[in-house]
């Protein structure tokens, strides 16, 4: 698993229309970078949906958000288009992206074990380092009877890594 400081394994995924899209290809910019499960289950469909609506906040900051999950470049597109999602999405159908950042691996659910996603964020800066990292990612949180969604953790994270505030 890649670590804070360590320089952002590169890759070239397929997006939703096919294209091939390299990490390499956003060297300059913040690169928000999550790994999730599959399209169109609950918890991946809001955390698309809550990484599209603070996209403009993103944006702002010169920063890109790329989800990666193993589904087809068609299930992507599909899953876009049905819930007007805008951040990109790629395919890693071998799984070699997710291993090489520590998203694939053993997980247990109700009791069971299997290998899967493990849902993870990094946070890439624009030299291709790793500035931040989430894994075991819960896209919806409760804190002080609030509910607290990961992306707007993220986007409050990038605030204080793109300002240079003391990062804790």
């Amino acid at each position: 698993m890649v670590e804070k400081g360590d320089k952002a394994p590169e890759f070239t995924l397929k997006d939703g229309e096919g294209n091939l899209v390299n990490l390499s290809d956003f060297l300059g910019k913040w690169v928000i970078l999550y790994f999730y499960p599959r399209d169109n289950t609950s918890g991946c469909t809001k955390e698309a949906c809550d990484f599209t609506e603070l996209l403009p906040d993103f944006k702002n900051m010169d920063a890109v958000v790329i989800g990666v999950s193993p589904d087809t470049p068609e299930s992507h597109k599909k899953f876009a288009q049905k819930h007007d999602i805008k951040v990109i999405l790629l395919s890693d159908p071998e799984k070699e992206v997710l291993k090489a950042y520590g998203a694939w691996g053993k997980k247990k659910n109700y009791g069971r074990e299997y290998e899967g996603v493990i849902r993870s964020t990094f946070i890439i800066d624009p030299s291709g380092n790793i500035a931040w990292n989430w894994k075991n990612v819960r896209v919806r949180t409760k804190r002080k009877g609030q509910e607290i969604k990961h992306a707007q953790l993220v986007r409050q994270k990038l605030e204080e890594l793109a300002s240079g505030a003391s990062v804790k």
